[in-house]
Formats: structure tokens, sequence, C-alpha cells
């Protein structure tokens, strides 16, 4: 069996393995010599003997059994020794017999028109000339289209011919049967479904139905389980199923766990400490674990790993503006030869690095930062783990306790003002000291019509006179520098002309 044909028809596979239980001197189906007409056939099986085996071992029906031997029989994998153009099993004391791993697809024979032409001069010469119908078709066209060569097909069925004679009676009725079951399933009769009639893909299709059942079934397990491990990993990690420490600042108003998780704190938690070993990305995605493995690779000769992670992230994240300058620098900083902080990429990849910055954009140096991460996460990352370095981190974070706040603060805490009453309350506030306080001239003379602009532009500079000349009533005080009057005055001016 090819590797190349496993890999591609993995359920051909699993019919084989099928067919090695059946064969199975002690736990398969009982074979024993069976008399046909007058020849004596060894390792004869019936078909009522493979189907109760297939509904015993596979623990199916009776149907299931017999369409699941029909299938096998269809495929080749068992042949008939007496109706060889019904490709069927039946339930009854008819003969039957494995073919041999010889003919099997996963041999991959390919099926040619010579071989066939051959196998019909010898069944020709057998009979004398009697074939059946459709192989006297078969044979005239195949000796029409191949009459360069015929003479060389003639002399090979008369070898073969010579050949079997000289077997033994059992062994030459076997060996017929066979081939005669081989040429069936690939050249079968017109008017009959054949299995084969696309090939093995078809049979890989028609075979894969249950092998993708599973496959699928595989697959939603597999997802399954790692959505299972993701979240008993971030169980303790999660504010929806775990009490924040030392409180949620959004029910408590407390701003401790606010401070106590800044970027660069001084001091870590020890879930924060703990998540970073979860996963490389996490330690990179905190600006606290980043400091803590930078210290790291500072003692290892090889922060320059990281700094270089980080100038791709600032270039791919930073502005348009600055996009060209960033990428040359980064260029000269660690790629260029000579570079003072050079990091160590494999040729290919620095050779498409430069390339493509002739041209720099955001994601030019993608490649290169992919091979540094992936460095820093399969060697870096697992001695920083073992390292004093995280061991001291690990031994100073702290697990601040849970604030314990108690019921008679609780009924202290009143809840805040409703928006939408602030925004009344400040509506008014506005409306009251628009009343009371003083108003410009100005915004009087805007607010004026212009179809009596004007009539209101006469009366207006009379108020004026009259306001110079102190006429107002008593009580109202005029401000000469500012054109101010106390507006209820104004207005019961305005009225009086």
């Amino acid at each position: 069996m090819s590797v190349v044909f496993m890999t591609c028809f993995p359920a051909v596979c699993k019919v084989e393995s099928v067919m090695l239980e059946m064969q199975d001197p002690k736990t398969g189906v009982k074979s024993q010599p069976q008399r046909l007409v007058s020849t004596t056939i060894p390792h004869a099986i019936t078909g009522e003997d493979i189907v109760a085996w297939l509904t015993n071992c596979y623990s199916i029906g009776a149907e299931e059994a017999w369409a699941l031997g029909t299938m096998l029989v269809a495929f080749g994998y068992i042949y008939p020794l007496q109706d060889h153009k019904r490709l069927v099993i039946k339930p009854d004391a008819s003969l039957y017999r494995f073919q041999t791993p010889y003919f099997w697809p996963a041999q991959q024979w390919p099926v040619e028109d010579t071989d066939y032409a051959i196998y019909l001069a010898k069944r020709n010469i057998r009979k004398r000339g009697v074939l059946a119908l459709y192989e006297q078709v078969q044979y005239n066209s195949l000796h029409k289209w191949m009459n360069h060569k015929w003479d060389f097909i003639v002399m090979q069925a008369k070898e073969q011919y010579r050949a079997g004679k000289e077997r033994k009676k059992p062994d030459r009725v076997v060996f017929d049967c066979q081939e005669r079951a081989y040429w069936v399933v690939h050249r079968p009769p017109p008017g009959t479904v054949s299995a084969m009639d696309y090939g093995l893909e078809r049979m890989s299709r028609c075979l894969c139905v249950y092998v993708c059942v599973d496959y699928c079934f595989l697959c939603l397990f597999s997802l399954f389980s790692s959505l299972v491990k993701y979240s008993v990993t971030y169980n303790k990690h999660d504010p929806f199923l775990a009490p924040c420490l030392p409180s949620n600042p959004w029910v408590t108003d407390d701003v401790t766990y606010w401070f106590l998780n800044m970027a660069n704190v001084g001091i870590p938690t020890k879930m924060r400490v703990e998540r970073w070993t979860f996963s490389f990305g996490e330690l990179l995605s905190d600006p606290r674990g980043r400091d803590d493995f930078r210290l790291f690779l500072k003692k290892e000769f090889s922060g320059e790993n990281l700094a270089f992670w980080e100038a791709c992230e600032d270039l791919k994240w930073g502005t348009a503006a600055t996009m060209n300058d960033k990428a040359q620098q980064v260029y000269k900083t660690f790629l260029t030869r000579g570079a003072p902080r050079w990091i160590n990429i494999d040729g290919k990849t620095m050779e498409v690095t430069v390339k493509g910055l002739k041209h720099p954009h955001r994601y030019v140096l993608d490649a290169a930062q992919t091979h540094i991460f992936m460095l820093m996460k399969k060697d870096s990352f697992g001695r920083y783990l073992k390292s004093p370095v995280f061991k001291d981190t690990q031994k100073r974070a702290i697990c601040p306790d849970q604030h314990m706040f108690r019921s008679a603060n609780a009924r202290k805490r009143r809840p805040s003002i409703s928006p939408i009453i602030v925004r009344q309350l400040e509506q008014e506030e506005r409306a009251r000291m628009a009343t009371s306080g003083p108003v410009d001239i100005t915004q009087v003379m805007s607010k004026l019509s212009n179809k009596g602009k004007e009539y209101h532009l006469s009366h207006l500079y009379l108020f004026s006179l009259t306001c110079h000349q102190h006429v107002l009533p008593i009580g109202t005080h005029l401000c000469r520098s500012t054109n101010r009057v106390p507006f209820m005055s104004l207005m019961h001016y305005v009225c009086t002309f």
C-alpha cells in the first residue's frame, strides 16, 4: 500500500482493516473447502456467514450488515464464485471468496485497455470464441482500435493461457474467478451501476461517509476541549466569574484595584504574574511583564530581540508620517551589517525584509518580527519561567485581601442624581440667571425684527439720550462704560414708548 494512497484515501485503509479482521483465522469469518460443480474450492465462505459476522462484530442490524457486505463486493474485496455479474451479497449459501490483496484498490494498478484486451483474448481462446454479448462487443472494438499491436496482445494471451493450464484445477478456477471479478468491477456490463464508474475518488467519497462523521466529531471534541481548557485556565481571572481583589471599583468606588494593576507598577499582584505563565503572548501584552522579561534578556545578553519586537510594534501601530523614518531607523539599528544591536535571523527572512524596506509600509517587518517572536517563545520564554528573575518577582508579588464593606456604610451611601434631573436643574438655573442678571443691548438689538428696524432704532436713540440725561426711574443704575442697564428697567422703558 502506497503512502500517497493512504494519505489521499484514508477510508480505503479503514475498509482494508475490516477485511483483515474478517480473514483472521481465530476471530474472522469461518472458511472451509466447498465443492463447486466438480471442483473443490479452498477457503470458500457463504453469504450468510459474512452477514452474520458483520452483525455480531459491529452490533448492527441485518439490513445494515447486508449493505456493508454488498459494498465490499462492489469494490472488489469479496467476489462471488457463481453469479459473477451480480456484485451483491446474498444472505444464503451462495459461495464467495476473499479477493487477493494483489487486486485490492489500494494497489492502484492502472486499468489499461491493453490489459483488458489481453484478458478478453485469453477468454476467447478458452471459450473458443464464445463470449458474452457485451464482452464480444468490447473485444471487437479493442481489436479494431489496437490493430497495430494485436499480434502482441494475442501472444500475451496465449502465454498466460499456457501458464494457467500448468496450475492445478482448483487453483486455476480460483485465479480465473479472481481475474473475472476484477474486470467485472472495473469494466462492468453496460447498464450496470458500478462503484468504480468515477474511479477511486468516488469510492473514497462513498467510503468516507463514516470517516467524515468521525472527523467532524473529533473536530468538535477538540474545539470543546480547547474551550473548556481556556475557561478553566482563565476562571480566576474573569471578573464575571471571580471577585476582583481587593474589590470591584465599579461597585464599591474603591480605586485600589486600579492602582495595584497600573501599567508599570513596582510590585505586581500574584494573579497578574500568574497570567504571564499562560502564554508568551500574555507576557508581552503586559507592560510590567515585558519589563521583567527585558531584565532577564539583558542578563542573557539577548535584549536586542525584545527591542526589535517592540520597534516593529511601534512601526505597525505608529503614525503614517513617521513610518519611513522608523523603518530606516530599525534597519540601521538591527538589520544592517555592523548594526549596534544586530539580530540573528536566517538569510531568506533577511532577504525578504531588506527587499521590502525599499518601499516601506506598516507590515514590512512582519517576517522578521515573527521569526524573532518564535525564537523568544521557543527558547527564551521557557528559560525565563525557570530563571531567578521570574521566581523573585513571583515571590515578591502581593495578594491583596478582599475589602469587606459593612452594611451600615452601605445604607449611608445614596444613589447619584439622575442625569435628566441634573439637566433640568441646569436649564432652570440658566433661565433664572437670564432674568435677574444684566443683558447686553447689542443682543437685544440683534433680536429685533428687520421690518421695524428704523422705527426701533429711532426709539433706541431717544432711549440712549434719556439714559445719559438720567431720566431713568429711581432704583435703576446705568453703567456708562458697558452700556448695560438692568433688564427689567429696560423692558419697562421700551414698553412706555
